[in-house]
């Protein structure tokens, strides 16, 4: 039997206890106390193993990234998935995205420490899907005060079931390496145009719409010309674009190309930073859309459609470089395709 395994049944098994006793009326308040030592017990054995940890990338003056390795949660990578960000500012550090699990973001505490000892004085979610805010619980536990600012969708979202979805998903994803990670929604809304000024360093919200999802948005970090995207953008990866609009995201890179001149790094929730970010990730959904219009123009079903978006030459010098493309170009073609219809009709 794995260590895992005896974890949950001994989980179970106290459950059990608990409600039996509960139904036949004997729990007294001494009798209680053992039972509450072995939940304080239980409790620890259940969480999952610490993350190993990854030494944060410097990419300006402020601003560093801790590089998510993978693409997907599996229990190799213990679900890290998603960058990890924080500035460090003349009043404290600002994460960007706090990962996919508590561990993850006590690993990114354990990177902070080595490089300032200043309090973490804010954290800020770019979206729902949890992959991005999952550890907010671990900055909490070290500033029970810390807000934590995201879109009102992210916040609904996150209430109204994005969260325990999150939660089971990342669960049995990498074998419950996650186990422990509490829900810990945002409590502070944005909107775009806010501006949040930290001494030396002013963190601003930009929101165009719908893009990856309807909540997205962006982080400018001023000073450092460095604009956290979130998944609006990802460095060779795609993936969970159910939500999202290929107009909404082609209007959102519009937007953000107006800053083109004085940015110098575009810094995704998935992959690399660096100034070619959303370049490249518009070329390859320009390919999928592209396709998708010119399939509906000629009148040709969505089956065609997915022929010609596979034959197009932007797909297909992405297609070999990018994860997740097998398993997701096809709700992506449909996304297009019925995208493409009504834009059309």
């Amino acid at each position: 039997m794995s260590e895992q395994h005896s974890a949950d049944h001994a989980r179970r098994s106290f459950l059990r206890t608990v409600a039996s006793a509960a139904t036949l009326g004997a729990l007294s308040v001494p009798a209680l106390a053992p039972l509450q030592a072995f939940a304080k017990e239980m409790e620890m054995v259940v969480k999952g193993p610490p993350v190993p940890d990854i030494p944060a990338k410097k990419l300006g003056e402020h601003t560093y990234v801790v590089i998510a390795p993978d693409g997907f949660p599996n229990a190799k990578n213990q679900g890290l998935m998603s960058n990890v960000s924080f500035v460090v500012t003349q009043k404290g550090v600002v994460i960007l995205d706090s990962g996919a699990s508590t561990q993850i973001g006590e690993m990114a505490l354990r990177q902070i420490k080595k490089i300032t000892d200043k309090p973490i004085i804010a954290v800020f979610n770019t979206h729902y899907h949890g992959d991005h805010w999952l550890g907010n619980h671990a900055f909490v536990e070290v500033n029970k005060d810390v807000p934590i600012y995201a879109h009102a969708l992210t916040m609904s979202a996150i209430k109204t079931g994005q969260g325990e979805y999150w939660v089971k998903l990342l669960e049995r994803s990498t074998d419950n390496a996650t186990m422990g990670t509490v829900v810990t929604a945002p409590n502070k809304e944005v909107k775009h145009g806010d501006e949040f000024k930290y001494g030396d360093v002013t963190i601003r919200c930009l929101h165009y719409g719908t893009a990856h999802t309807p909540a997205d948005v962006c982080f400018e970090i001023v000073e450092d010309r460095i604009v956290h995207v979130g998944d609006v953008a990802m460095d060779r990866r795609i993936a969970f674009m159910e939500d999202g609009s290929y107009l909404g995201t082609f209007k959102t890179y519009d937007e953000l190309e107006k800053l083109q001149p004085k940015i110098k790094v575009w810094l995704p929730g998935h992959g690399i930073p660096g100034p070619d970010v959303l370049k490249n990730n518009r070329e390859l959904f320009d390919g999928i859309y592209g396709a998708c219009v010119q399939a509906v123009k000629q009148g040709k079903p969505l089956e065609q459609a997915k022929i010609m978006v596979l034959a197009d030459p932007r797909v297909k010098k992405w297609a070999p470089v990018t994860k997740g493309f097998e398993e997701n170009i096809g709700n992506y073609t449909i996304l297009a395709y019925t995208e493409a219809e009504q834009a059309n009709f």
